[in-house]
C-alpha cells in the first residue's frame, strides 16, 4: 500500500513532525528543566531507582513527578477517547489533543521563567502522554513517536529483509522508519543549538512542529 492509502493521521508526513516534536521536548526537558524526560518515562524511571538506591530521595522526587504527570495525561486523553469514538469524531479527537499539546508547550514557554522546574517537567510529561496515547498507529502498524527503541528494532528487521531478501516493501518500511529516527534526532539537535539563544522558550519549535501536523489535519480531506 502506498503512503496515500492510509487514513491521514497514519502518514509519513505527520509522524515525521510528531517525531521531530518529540525530540526537542525530551532534549527541552533535559536541559531546562532538571535533567528529566517528558517522553522517555523508562529513563526517569532508571534515574528513579538509581537516586533511591542512593539514598538521594529528595532528587529522586523530581523522576517521581512527570512519571505521574504522564500518568495523568494517559488517564485524560483515555477519558476523550471514550467520548469521541465513532469515525466521524476521530480526526477532530486528533485535532483536540494536538491543540491541547501545544497550548501546554506555550504555555510552558510563558511561563517557565517563573514556575519550578518540576511543574514545567509535570506539563510536558502530560503533552507526551497525551500524543503516544492518541497517536499510536503509522501504516496501520504500532508505532510510537516518543521512543525510538522499538523503531531502531524495526529499522534493523527491515534492513535483513530488504537488503538480503530483496523485500520491496521491508524497504519502503525501512525507509520510512529511518525518516522518523532522523526527524526525531533533529528536534533534538535543533533544541539543543537553538536553546543557547532562546532558552527556555525553545519548547515553541516543537509546538511549531505539533502546528504543522494541526494545520495538515485540518486541510486536508484525504
Amino acid at each position: 500500500m502506498k503512503d496515500t492509502d492510509y487514513p491521514l493521521h497514519e502518514r509519513l508526513t505527520i509522524g515525521v513532525f510528531l517525531a521531530a516534536s518529540t525530540g526537542g521536548l525530551d532534549a527541552y526537558t533535559y536541559l531546562f528543566h532538571g535533567e528529566v524526560f517528558a517522553g522517555l518515562q523508562t529513563g526517569n524511571f532508571i534515574l528513579l531507582g538509581l537516586n533511591l538506591g542512593c539514598g538521594n530521595f529528595r532528587t529522586a522526587l523530581r523522576f517521581i513527578i512527570p512519571i505521574g504527570a504522564f500518568f495523568i495525561g494517559s488517564v485524560a486523553t483515555r477519558f476523550l477517547q471514550r467520548q469521541l469514538t465513532d469515525e466521524p469524531y476521530l480526526r477532530r479527537r486528533k485535532k483536540i489533543v494536538l491543540t491541547i499539546e501545544i497550548s501546554l508547550m506555550l504555555t510552558t514557554a510563558l511561563l517557565s521563567p517563573y514556575i519550578s522546574h518540576k511543574l514545567a517537567s509535570a506539563l510536558l510529561s502530560f503533552v507526551a502522554a497525551a500524543q503516544l496515547q492518541e497517536f499510536r498507529k503509522f501504516h496501520g502498524e504500532p508505532f510510537t513517536s516518543l521512543m525510538m527503541t522499538g523503531n531502531l528494532r524495526t529499522l534493523g528487521e527491515k534492513a535483513w529483509d530488504a537488503f538480503v531478501h530483496y523485500d520491496i516493501k521491508a524497504r519502503t518500511k525501512f525507509t520510512d522508519t529511518a525518516i522518523v529516527i532522523l526527524s526525531f534526532i533533529f528536534g533534538a539537535v535543533l533544541t539543543s543549538f537553538f536553546g543557547n539563544i532562546f532558552h527556555t522558550a525553545t519548547i515553541v519549535l516543537s509546538a511549531v512542529f505539533l502546528t504543522i501536523s494541526l494545520f495538515i489535519l485540518h486541510t486536508k480531506k484525504n
